[in-house]
C-alpha cells in the first residue's frame, strides 16, 4: 500500500473545465498543454506535502496531512497554470476517511469530488471542515445541496474572484431525501428517455410505490447544473382546483395579482402555466 496520509486528511480534487471544447480548439496542441498542466500541478501539490492518490484523464486526486498545506497547494497550482489555455476547477474537503488496500473510501471522498464538480475553471472551493482549519481570505458562498448527498454543505471560495453560480441544487425547493437513492436505474433511464420526447410526463402507480422519490431523483440528476429551473409544486393537500394557481405561483416565486373576476383568474393561471413551462 502506498504511503497515504491517515487520520484527519484533506482531499484536493481537480478537473479541467471544457476539456472537449479545448481538444477541438487546440487540436494536436492539446496533448502538450495537458502534459504541461499535469507537470505544473504535480510540482505545486508535492511542494506542499501532497500525495497523489489517483489520476483519471485530466483530473487529479491528492491527499494532504495538513489542511493549510492543501489550500496553499491549490492556490499555488492555480497560479502555476494561470497563463496557460487550460482552466481547472478545484475542490477541497477535510475528514477522517477509511483507508483500505484499494485506497480511501467513505463519504468524505464523495463530498470532496462533488465540491470540485460544483465549481468553474480557475475557482477553488472549500468545505466547512477545510475552512475551519484555515485562516486565508475566503468568500462565503452559502449552503448548497450536492448531488447524491442528502445534507447541505456550506461552501467557501478561495479569494474574492467573481464566477458564475455554482453547479449545485442551490435555489430550489426540492425536498432533501432522508436516505440515499439505491437501484432503480432502469426506471430512471426509461423516464429520462420519455422526457426527451414530451414536455409533460405523469408517473402512475399505487400509493407508496415510490413515484415521487423516482421523480425527485431524476430531476436532481438532470438539473444539478440548472437548479434554478426546478421547483416542486405540492398539490396533494389542495381542496379545490381553484387553489392550483396560487400553489404554483408560490412554488415558482411568481407574485400574484389580485383578481376581480374569474376571467382575470383564468388569465393569471395561464400566465403562471406559461411561466412554469419556460422555467
Amino acid at each position: 500500500m502506498r504511503d497515504l496520509p491517515t487520520g484527519t486528511v484533506t482531499f484536493l480534487f481537480t478537473d479541467v473545465e471544457g476539456s472537449t471544447r479545448l481538444l477541438h480548439e487546440l487540436g494536436d496542441g492539446y496533448a502538450d498543454a495537458l502534459a504541461e498542466h499535469r507537470r505544473a500541478l504535480r510540482e505545486a501539490f508535492r511542494a506542499h506535502g501532497g500525495v497523489e492518490v489517483d489520476t483519471q484523464g485530466d483530473a487529479f486526486f491528492y491527499a494532504f496531512e495538513s489542511a493549510k498545506g492543501a489550500v496553499a497547494a491549490a492556490q499555488a497550482g492555480q497560479e502555476a497554470i494561470a497563463a496557460g489555455a487550460i482552466r481547472v476547477r478545484m475542490g477541497l474537503h477535510t475528514g477522517e476517511p477509511q483507508l483500505t488496500e484499494e485506497g480511501y473510501v467513505g463519504i468524505d471522498v464523495h463530498k470532496g469530488a462533488r465540491i470540485c464538480a460544483a465549481g468553474h475553471g480557475g475557482q477553488v472551493l472549500l468545505s466547512q471542515a477545510t475552512r475551519d482549519l484555515n485562516d486565508v481570505e475566503l468568500k462565503d458562498l452559502g449552503p448548497h445541496r450536492l448531488k447524491d448527498l442528502s445534507a447541505q454543505e456550506r461552501i467557501y471560495q478561495l479569494g474574492r474572484g467573481d464566477f458564475p453560480p455554482l453547479n449545485t441544487l442551490y435555489r430550489t425547493n426540492l425536498p432533501v431525501p432522508a436516505t440515499p437513492f439505491l437501484g432503480r436505474e432502469r426506471e430512471l433511464a426509461e423516464v429520462n428517455r420519455l422526457l426527451g420526447t414530451t414536455r409533460l410526463l405523469t408517473l402512475v402507480g399505487t400509493g407508496g410505490v415510490g413515484k415521487t422519490r423516482l421523480a425527485l431523483e431524476l430531476v436532481t440528476r438532470l438539473k444539478a447544473d440548472q437548479a434554478n429551473s426546478v421547483a416542486v409544486v405540492q398539490l396533494a393537500t389542495l381542496a379545490e382546483p381553484g387553489l392550483v394557481p396560487h400553489a404554483t405561483a408560490t412554488a415558482l416565486g411568481i407574485p400574484e395579482q389580485p383578481r376581480s373576476s374569474d376571467h382575470r383568474g383564468a388569465r393569471q393561471c395561464a400566465r403562471i402555466t406559461r411561466a412554469a413551462a419556460r422555467a
